[in-house]
């Protein structure tokens, strides 16, 4: 699953990563704008989402990321696999994961190498 916490309306970076997967064989969601943490975690519980990445460029980041994982833990899905992108600042990228969030990809990274993230992670988690 893709999706877009808070009301950042930025949205390429999220489609192009949802493509780049989709491309990859992977089956993708993409929630839209706007969504909640709330709207999020269970859009993934009813999907049996095996991953959500977030992408922001809003700055909300230290907000909305532990949230969405705060709130999958509490529905017993603490083990989806969430992971980040956007405008990110590298002192937060270290915050972020010791909160939970398995990786961040910041701007520029190329999709190629998120697609073999995901499947490394999620093959050997």
């Amino acid at each position: 699953m893709v999706a877009k916490p808070g009301l950042d309306g930025h949205d390429r970076g999220a489609k192009v990563v949802a493509r780049a997967l989709r491309d990859a064989g992977m089956e993708v969601i993409y929630t839209g704008l706007h969504q909640t943490p709330e709207q999020i975690v269970a859009a993934v519980i009813q999907e049996d989402a095996d991953a959500v990445g977030l992408s922001i460029h809003s700055g909300a980041h230290m907000t909305l990321f532990p949230r969405v994982v705060e709130l999958l833990h509490e529905q017993s899905a603490g083990d989806v696999l969430v992971f980040g992108g956007g405008i990110i600042p590298r002192q937060d990228v270290v915050a972020l994961k010791e909160l939970g969030v398995a990786e961040i990809f910041t701007p520029g990274t190329p999709t190629r190498k998120i697609v073999d993230w995901l499947r490394t992670t999620l093959d050997h988690g």
